[in-house]
């Protein structure tokens, strides 16, 4: 049977993980404009350092951006799976479910 407290807390760790991520990655892509933004009105060597700093700031975001992804690729299996499992020890509740739903939709379209 499904543990919904397990699923609850998978997915609410995940959006704290991916919220924390956004902010994280918000912050470096708003101090690398920053530093680019600086960095175009000088010339020579502070002038690239600059550059290359932001440059830096901005492979940390799409780094951190690409291991969120990867998180949230591997939730999304591992919510598929219990689904699966959930659907294969339960078939009639599924059925009724998805039924109840489908009648719902009708209903809220009908009215339309």
């Amino acid at each position: 049977m499904l543990d919904t407290n397990t699923r609850s807390n998978g997915s609410a760790n995940l959006n704290g993980n991916v919220s924390a991520v956004q902010t994280d990655v918000k912050t470096l892509v708003k101090d690398a404009q920053t530093l680019l933004s600086a960095a175009a009105a000088l010339t020579g060597e502070k002038a690239e350092d600059m550059r290359a700093r932001g440059m830096e700031m901005l492979d940390v975001a799409l780094n951190k951006a690409s291991q969120v992804q990867g998180q949230a690729i591997v939730k999304g299996k591992e919510l598929a799976q219990t689904a699966d499992v959930y659907v294969k020890d339960n078939p009639w509740r599924t059925i009724a479910a998805a039924a109840s739903v489908g009648l719902l939709v009708g209903v809220i379209l009908g009215r339309k």
